[in-house]
C-alpha cells in the first residue's frame, strides 16, 4: 500500500473553485483502478492550505493515475489557483494502532 500526501496552497479568492473542481471528479479519482482511498483535508488554522490523502494498492497504479487523461484533466485547472508550490509525499505505513 502506498499513501500519498499533497499540500495545496491556494489564493483564498480560488478556494470554492478548487472545492466544485475536486467534487466533480473526486468519484472519478476514487475510482481509478488502484485507489483505495481519498480524503480532502483542509488545514484547521490556515483555510487556504489542503491537503489531499489518498491510499493505492502499488506505486505503479499511482503513476498510471498521475499518466492519465483524468490526472491531466483535474491538475490543468488546480494549478491554476495556487499560491504557493505544491509540495508531495509518498510515504508507507510503518504501523497502525
Amino acid at each position: 500500500m502506498l499513501i500519498r500526501i499533497v499540500k495545496l496552497s491556494f489564493k483564498p479568492e480560488h478556494i470554492s473553485t478548487f472545492i466544485n473542481n475536486f467534487e466533480s471528479h473526486k468519484t472519478k479519482i476514487r475510482n481509478f483502478k488502484g485507489c483505495e482511498k481519498l480524503e480532502l483535508l483542509c488545514d484547521k488554522n490556515q483555510d487556504h492550505i489542503f491537503f489531499t490523502y489518498s491510499c493505492w494498492q502499488t506505486e505503479a497504479d499511482l503513476e498510471n493515475y498521475r499518466h492519465s487523461e483524468l490526472f491531466k484533466s483535474v491538475w490543468a485547472k488546480t494549478k491554476l489557483l495556487f499560491n504557493d508550490k505544491p509540495l508531495a509525499w509518498s510515504v508507507e505505513r510503518v504501523q497502525a494502532l
